[in-house]
């Protein structure tokens, strides 16, 4: 991913001494990965993220002196601030591509970040609901609530899709085709798929584009182009969606742990669980390697040994 061409930012004249920090590096590996990397905004400001609290670590530590050993005590100081594994080995991957860059532009001869452990090391079995639970989730929106059928419509959206929560807030009202059962999702790196809308979603999401979103359209003054909206009438953001499915977790007696990713997680592990192909379910959850999708199969174990019973001539 680290591509040599034209330098950014660090020139021979502006490099520090040894032992010193330079803010700019950050500001100029973030310009990278934005205008020669050309990734997509939301993976650059999950690199800005992660690199903010790298930088909290690092204090007054000189980058070009960080041995393994450091960087392995930052990984534990991850640890200590209760960060998950999966949000570890996130955090260790922007890392190793900022001391890449520092390395490609010649701040460090050696880059020790490349020696500390795998994502893979890192990584554990993603959460997952019950069919039961996700029924009492999808459940909790009360008519009491200001916009239940809103917040109705996004959490059946989440599960019936399995798409990302940052996918369902930029996601457009002309790409959700209700008529034809599937939206139009622009996932990770502008790549577009179709994804179908299962029988329920369709019907909670009629309900609202009837009754909920012209009220919600009409507050600011153009006509706004996503499908959910806030109470401002702007696009639901991604925090959002966040607030609001904890509060419904909450609310259904379901684990403070649960995120929008457990939709993501109980809707690939469910279709596994039904028989669907794992091709299949990697296309629509928009993975870019089956490997990624994998993971599922460590999760519902009753889908192999379905497979096994129905095809080995011995089962």
């Amino acid at each position: 991913m680290i591509r040599k061409g034209r330098r950014l930012a660090v020139r021979s004249h502006d490099r520090p001494v040894p032992g010193s920090n330079q803010p700019h590096w950050f500001d100029a590996f973030i310009d990278y990965l934005r205008g020669e990397c050309h990734l997509a905004e939301n993976t650059v400001a999950a690199y800005g993220r992660d690199l903010t609290r790298f930088r909290a670590w690092l204090s007054a530590r000189p980058i070009p002196a960080l041995g393994i050993r450091e960087l392995a005590d930052y990984a534990g100081w991850l640890h200590e601030r209760g960060l998950a594994p999966s949000s570890i080995a996130r955090h260790l991957v922007a890392l190793r591509m900022f001391f890449r860059y520092l390395q490609l532009e010649g701040v460090l001869t050696e880059n020790h970040a490349d020696l500390l452990g795998s994502q893979k090391l890192w990584q554990r079995i993603p959460s997952v609901l019950s069919p039961g639970q996700v029924d009492a989730f999808l459940a909790a929106p009360r008519r009491t609530d200001a916009y239940w059928r809103r917040d109705r419509a996004l959490l059946e959206m989440l599960y019936a899709t399995g798409c990302r929560a940052s996918e369902i807030s930029h996601l457009p009202l002309r790409d959700t085709r209700l008529d034809d059962g599937y939206c139009l999702c622009q996932g990770k790196g502008s790549k577009e798929r179709l994804t179908p809308i299962g029988r329920r979603a369709i019907e909670s999401v009629r309900e609202y584009l009837e009754h909920e979103r012209p009220v919600l359209a009409a507050i600011p003054g153009t006509p706004p182009a996503w499908l959910l909206l806030s109470r401002r009438g702007r696009r639901l953001r991604r925090e959002a969606i966040w607030e609001l499915v904890k509060k419904y977790a909450a609310r259904a007696g379901i684990a403070s742990t649960i995120s929008p990713h457990s939709l993501r997680h109980s809707f690939a592990t469910h279709l596994l669980a039904g028989g669907a192909d794992l091709r299949q379910v990697q296309e629509m959850l928009g993975h870019a390697s089956i490997a990624t999708t994998q993971i599922y199969t460590h999760i519902e174990p009753s889908r192999l040994k379905k497979i096994h019973q129905k095809f080995h001539p011995r089962a």
